[in-house]
């Protein structure tokens, strides 16, 4: 035992909640060391990072970005929200935890724990929550239902990647423009050429909406758009190619000063491979098809292939589509103008943007998307 980890809590009240396509501890803010550096060795030591093997199957994470989560809440430091919520991406392979975004995913579990846990009162049929999340300060406004003053977990939606059904949460994030960068357009242009030593000149979109992504089409990196994660994890060529479109974005975004820092920032800028509708096969062996969605996308999510999407890289996506001149408007069929259909690995998301130009500005004002969260166990998390 080291010096560091013997100065750690050795338990920890905690709750394991699924929130979306994403499993995470949530934990309380006052039970926590006040020390980043404290915090953060316990947060690894509970996931059981860093692991060499990729599996971290000394602590509570899951081997993959999606499953090595935390989140801490704690009373709102904001009169217009009632609880503050801090994301926390516990890398796998390496002993670092990133603060830079939040999770849309596990965001979709705050709005229930906070009622659950007594910190929000709820009464009638229907609970209203509103998060401040501390990563982007935005705030997002999470609705769903409530049974004697619970919140509900049966229901009859169901999202891509989950097995079963559960009762619906509506999140909706606020003025989501600039949660990582203070700008929706961190370079001023929908799209641009970004020079990357290697690749020459890319043509990408620099969006930041609920969180930072560079989107790029598949061809710019030798893909078809239609590969599933397991393909891209064995294209070691092509996510180099799209760490390095990463990195440099990063940069001209001012998001990271310089490479060294941009590597440190492992979850900004999420990185979309975005193309036309197409007909494709999905991780469950169905096929979508082209008709039955609006965008065909692809994430990389802290160096991984995600095998859904992160959602608020999906919203970005939506925000993006409806700015005219992003590589996202180019590839995406236009509906209704307000919802956008992106087919994925794990099938079809369906999220909303409400986008406007206003004073010579794209101005994002609001975007929202359905999802699903359960409680899986609580009691007390051990690091040691």
């Amino acid at each position: 035992m080291t010096a560091e980890t013997s100065s750690i809590p050795s338990r920890i009240r905690a709750v394991f909640m699924r929130g979306g396509t994403s499993k995470g501890l949530i934990l309380r803010q006052e039970d926590l060391p006040a020390q980043r550096d404290r915090r953060d060795a316990l947060f690894l030591a509970l996931m059981g990072s860093p692991d060499m093997h990729g599996r971290q199957l000394n602590g509570m994470g899951g081997g993959v970005s999606s499953l090595s989560k935390v989140c801490i809440v704690g009373p709102s430091t904001r009169a217009d929200a009632d609880v503050d919520y801090t994301f926390a991406q516990v890398m796998v392979n390496e002993a670092r935890v990133d603060y830079s975004g939040n999770c849309g995913n596990m965001s979709s579990a705050i709005g229930p724990f906070a009622v659950d846990e007594k910190l929000v009162a709820a009464s009638g049929a229907q609970a209203l929550v509103r998060i401040h999340n501390t990563n982007t300060g935005k705030v997002i406004h999470s609705v769903f239902n409530v049974e004697n003053g619970r919140a509900c977990v049966q229901g009859d939606l169901e999202i891509p990647g989950v097995s079963g059904q559960g009762s619906p949460i509506r999140l909706e994030f606020l003025d989501p423009g600039g949660a990582t960068t203070g700008s929706l357009l961190p370079t001023g242009q929908a799209a641009q050429y970004l020079d990357v030593p290697g690749q020459g000149k890319v043509r990408v979109s620099m969006i930041d909406a609920a969180n930072a992504c560079v989107f790029v089409t598949p061809a710019a990196v030798g893909l078809d758009g239609i590969e599933l994660p397991a393909a891209l994890s064995e294209r070691a060529d092509v996510l180099e190619k799209l760490n390095d479109i990463r990195l440099h974005a990063s940069i001209a975004m001012g998001i990271a000063p310089d490479l060294d820092q941009a590597r440190a920032k492992r979850v900004v800028p999420f990185v979309g491979i975005v193309s036309p509708p197409r007909d494709a096969a999905t991780l469950s062996g169905l096929m979508l098809e082209a008709k039955n969605v609006d965008l065909t996308a692809r994430m990389i999510s802290s160096g991984q292939p995600h095998q859904a999407l992160p959602l608020t890289a999906s919203l970005c996506i939506a925000v993006a589509a409806r700015i005219q001149g992003s590589l996202v408007h180019e590839a995406a069929r236009h509906g209704d103008g307000r919802t956008l259909r992106i087919g994925m690995p794990s099938g079809i998301l369906t999220v909303g943007a409400d986008v406007a130009f206003e004073h010579q500005a794209w101005v994002a004002k609001s975007g929202y998307f359905f999802r699903t969260a359960r409680r899986l166990f609580d009691g007390h998390a051990y690091a040691r």
